[in-house]
């Protein structure tokens, strides 16, 4: 889409007043400065999928629509979560981080602040795997996604 003010608005606005849901969304400039890529993921029927892209389409700022679910796809996530991390709890988070391959990247003498990226499904297992009490807070960026290998998208 075009790199402008307002784009991201317009495009959030064609959700809302159709009752569709956004579960995430990123959004930031590509290589060429006047243009920005945008990851919606949504959820719907393939008549609902189709309808949005239609509508996206329309849209004056969007250049192309891709859905990236139609062929194969590298998909990843950050997400920080900081837990509680005293006592017994210290060396099983740092066990817990490395069996997710993440990185702790802030301690505390009672918290931890772990980095991990990777699918969403990857990210709400780690979620699952711990104690949930344990748990202080969680951020998560939404999806990113891309093309494998030589598919690439070029206007």
């Amino acid at each position: 889409m075009e790199n402008e003010p307002g784009a991201l608005s317009r495009v959030a606005g064609l959700f809302s007043a159709r009752g569709y849901n956004i579960e995430s969304l990123t959004v930031a400039p590509t290589e060429d400065p006047s243009l920005s890529r945008m990851t919606v993921v949504t959820t719907g029927s393939d008549d609902v999928i189709e309808q949005i892209t239609k509508q996206l389409n329309k849209l004056v700022d969007v250049v192309k629509v891709v859905d990236l679910s139609d062929g194969d796809h590298i998909e990843r996530e950050l997400m920080l979560v900081k837990v509680r991390a005293s006592g017994k709890d210290r060396e099983e988070m740092k066990r817990m981080a490395d069996i997710f391959r993440g990185r702790i990247i802030d301690v505390s003498d009672h918290t931890y602040t772990i980095e991990l990226t990777g699918t969403g499904a990857k990210l709400d297992s780690f979620l699952q795997a711990i104690d949930r009490t344990l748990i202080l807070e969680t951020v998560r960026t939404g999806a990113s996604g891309i093309g494998r290998g030589d598919r690439v998208l070029k206007l």
